[in-house]
């Protein structure tokens, strides 16, 4: 890989900036992704539920698809390498690429460890790296040291977005029937489903599975590459060797500049070094060169050698104004710890055996003291403070049931009422009487500009038809969903339709002020007469 060439900005992160990463590059190439991914996996899919269609085994071709998953996110992971470190691949190059690379690392991630719960971290080290046999699986080990908590809650919550669209896709349907008929049409909808499905459901079943694993499998691949990226930036530092190349292209013109200076520097030094002080210069060309003398703060000025150092300053220094706060400033100087040549280094050791059960043992002993004295002093604490603590438990227990004891405990504690007085009402009036010609009193309300008066009546009237041929009871005031399904008891299949499609008509015209034309009005009295036995 091309450190230098990466497009993201590459530094240590927690593993969850890694993954949010991961998943931004899967949305800013989410057309180089999802195009490979739908026209290789399209085919496959179809041949899959082919042969189950033909074998007559169609759970076959589901397992099927989720076993092959590792095939698929290789395009993925091709498409994120390449785009990380360049440019996004198009659509023709990944296509031809899934021909001819990674199939190698595929053998285990179908087999044995297809199961494995940190394919989307360890995929890249596979498919990446080039690695095989003992440095592959240190490196894997490597890589996923640190991570595999994340992978881990990773796969599962990406299986759990999978069951989420499968449960969305299901119920989608659901939304579309109305809700007189959602009971009916969701528990036919459960027969269909597990009572013996026929084979089309099942095919809308893979199908609705497919498209769940295709819409979150890479993400969970993009992922999982994050996770990688962001382990090798920490084993390798990367933000650091990228932050050293960027450095040296912008010094690199000076530093050319300096090395030409440096040399012309370097040519012009012997011409200058001929140059000698006529002073100290010899007959033959030669002077000699005598050592360094360097000034102690212990030598004392009585002392020759302390004398003939000193004596020395003022070639160096000029002038120099002897005396002891002289003295005191060379000794500050000497002093400060950015001039002195010490140092400490700590090292770790190995200690001698022997010494080593020494102290191990002593460890123990003072362990096995400091575990008897824990022990002893847990006792006196539950004698000393045993009763609060009860009392601590027991207040927590009673918070923690109070749902179920405090309603029956606050009736008790009600002061009680004096009983009421019974206060007898007069009956409500009985609806009145169906005209003996219920067509024609419909068509006369109708002609008359009282149509919500006229539907009413003709729903009336469809509802005591019903009740009477289907022999059920309803109760006061109930609503079209209890009618509805009240009217399945009706023997035939066609009054069951004529009577759904009356609710549906006072439905509309009740709820959503939509009332149906003249014609609509003819064609369901011509409908619903013939079947409650009333004259047209």
């Amino acid at each position: 890989m091309r450190v230098e060439t990466v497009q993201v900005e590459l530094r240590p992160r927690s593993a969850w900036e890694a993954m949010e990463l991961g998943n931004a590059l899967v949305r800013r190439h989410a057309r180089a992704i999802w195009v490979p991914s739908l026209l290789l996996g399209l085919p496959v899919f179809v041949a899959l539920n082919a042969l189950g269609w033909a074998i007559d085994q169609l759970w076959l071709a589901a397992l099927a698809l989720w076993w092959l998953k590792p095939v698929f996110d290789r395009v993925p992971l091709f498409v994120l390498s390449r785009a990380v470190f360049g440019a996004a691949p198009g659509v023709r190059a990944t296509l031809a690429a899934q021909w001819r690379w990674g199939w190698r690392p595929l053998i285990g991630h179908l087999t044995w460890r297809r199961f494995s719960p940190w394919r989307a971290a360890t995929l890249p080290v596979d498919l990446l790296e080039g690695l095989s046999g003992a440095p592959l699986a240190q490196r894997r080990r490597l890589l996923a040291d640190g991570i595999g908590g994340h992978a881990l809650l990773l796969t599962v919550t990406c299986q759990l977005f999978v069951t989420a669209l499968l449960l969305s896709l299901s119920t989608l349907v659901l939304m579309f029937v109305p809700t007189e008929l959602l009971s009916e049409s969701a528990r036919a909808m459960w027969a269909l489903v597990s009572e013996q499905p026929p084979r089309w459901v099942q095919v809308l079943g893979n199908l609705a599975f497919w498209m769940a694993i295709g819409l979150v499998e890479p993400f969970y691949i993009g992922a999982g590459f994050g996770l990688y990226l962001n382990r090798r930036t920490q084993l390798e530092a990367w933000d650091l060797e990228i932050a050293f190349r960027r450095l040296r292209t912008r010094l690199a013109p000076a530093a050319t500049l300096m090395l030409g200076l440096l040399l012309a520097g370097l040519m012009l030094a012997p011409v200058s070094g001929h140059a000698q002080d006529p002073a100290t210069a010899s007959d033959d060309g030669t002077r000699e060169i005598n050592p360094t003398k360097t000034w102690r703060p212990d030598a004392r000025r009585d002392d020759p050698a302390g004398q003939a150092q000193v004596a020395t300053l003022p070639q160096v220094f000029g002038q120099v104004e002897g005396g002891a706060s002289f003295e005191r400033a060379i000794e500050r100087a000497y002093a400060d710890p950015l001039l002195d040549n010490k140092r400490e280094v700590m090292r770790w050791q190995r200690k001698n055996v022997d010494e080593k059960k020494k102290e191990d043992a002593k460890s123990r002993a003072k362990s096995n003291s400091g575990l008897l004295a824990g022990i002893a002093q847990a006792f006196a604490l539950i004698a000393e403070y045993g009763m609060w603590i009860v009392l601590a438990i027991v207040v927590g227990v009673l918070a923690w049931t109070a749902r179920h004891w405090w309603p029956w405990m606050r009736d008790t504690l009600r002061p009680v009422r004096a009983p009421s007085e019974i206060v007898v009402e007069a009956a409500p009036p009985p609806p009145e009487a169906l005209p003996e010609d219920l067509v024609s009193e419909v068509r006369r309300l109708w002609a008359e500009g009282r149509h919500r008066r006229a539907l009413a009546l003709l729903y009336r009237g469809c509802v005591e038809a019903m009740v009477a041929r289907a022999g059920v009871t309803l109760v006061p005031g109930a609503t079209e969903a209890q009618v509805l399904r009240a009217s399945r008891r009706l023997p035939e299949v066609e009054d069951r339709d004529a009577f759904a499609e009356m609710v549906r008509v006072w439905q509309r015209a009740a709820y959503g002020q939509r009332l149906p034309d003249d014609a609509g009005l003819d064609a369901l009295l011509t409908r619903l007469a013939p079947r409650f036995g009333w004259s047209a």
